[in-house]
């Protein structure tokens, strides 16, 4: 490898045409995703590669190549799966402070179907946060791994006996529709509304273990509602979707904890969908106990989206949108 001011220069090995075809993509899609995202030109002839930017941007791209091209071996590499490695890469710390982070155990999530990775430094932040404190908040946009780090942090914690039970609550709130009267039982009228929770316990934990720790009150899945007038302990507790609490129902929650039990709160302050008229719990939280000791807040950004690209830019445009026009 030779590094000139703006040039660096390097040979990918094994020449293997089917590889570097995935790490390209077709028509250089991949190449070209990663130099919109550092900033950087890069060019190829067969294995050879040329990095043209300023150094550090271009030496985060070389390591990002040799990552992805390490990673063909075992697999065909697609656009979602090379921003996937941007947000692994940290990007955003990496041209800013002169330390690459290392990762280390406080990134992952070990279950016995397999580990899930932190993606960058707020989701490792979250994860640290989650085992050092019993009241924990995720506040950010969609698609940065708020809930579903939670879940992933309460079925380790059930697997390995920390807790003995789980328990995810949402508030039954409507997003800006009426859905008007649903037939069934409760369970039924209130499962649309916990959907995204039963998704993620089913993927680490499979449908039928699900089933069967439901159907033993090991996992309980429920509205808001239904934790008012309880004291958990021993329990790993999750609130979702805490943007659409009222005042009254996050304070009732936050202080149905007991002891040996973690809370984790998840919300999107942008997307609430409460009446005007009611403030949302979420956003009076942040006022009244930012500075308790033993509580931690974790604030994901358009950054930390972890889904389509896109998503990661429609954010940014909202977030934009309402910086230049705050009262609309």
């Amino acid at each position: 490898m030779s590094t000139h001011p703006n040039q660096l220069q390097f040979t990918l090995e094994p020449d293997d045409n089917e590889r570097l075809a995935s790490l390209c993509g077709q028509f250089d899609e991949h190449l070209r995703q990663i130099e919109r995202r550092l900033g950087v030109e890069i060019a190829n002839r067969g294995n050879r590669f040329q990095i043209i930017g300023s150094a550090r941007p271009a030496q985060a791209a070389h390591k990002l190549l040799e990552s992805l091209f390490q990673a063909s071996v075992t697999e065909v590499l697609t656009p979602e799966r090379v921003h996937l490695a941007l947000q692994d890469a940290n990007i955003a710390s990496l041209l800013e402070s002169p330390s690459v982070p290392v990762e280390d155990e406080a990134g992952l999530i070990r279950t016995k179907r397999g580990v899930i990775k932190a993606r960058g430094a707020n989701q490792q932040l979250y994860l640290k946060s989650i085992q050092h404190n019993d009241i924990n908040f995720g506040i950010g946009p969609a698609g940065t791994g708020k809930t579903y780090l939670a879940v992933a942090c309460a079925v380790e914690a059930l697997e390995r006996e920390q807790v003995r039970r789980l328990i995810l609550a949402r508030p039954a709130v409507e997003a800006g529709e009426k859905l008007g009267f649903l037939p069934g039982d409760m369970a039924q009228k209130v499962d649309p509304y916990l959907r995204p929770l039963y998704d993620a316990l089913y993927e680490m934990l499979g449908f039928e273990r699900v089933a069967k720790l439901i159907e033993r009150n090991v996992i309980e899945v429920a509205p808001l509602a239904f934790m008012r007038g309880r004291t958990l302990n021993d329990s790993f507790i999750i609130l979702d979707e805490a943007q659409n609490t009222t005042i009254e129902q996050i304070k009732m929650f936050l202080t149905r904890v007991g002891f040996g039990s973690k809370a984790v709160v998840t919300g999107d302050i942008t997307q609430i969908d409460l009446p005007r008229s009611k403030e949302s719990g979420l956003r009076h939280v942040l006022e009244v106990l930012r500075e308790v000791e033993g509580i931690s807040f974790t604030f994901f950004t358009a950054k930390d989206v972890v889904r389509h690209p896109l998503v990661q830019r429609i954010v940014s445009a909202y977030e934009a949108h309402e910086r230049a026009h705050p009262s609309s």
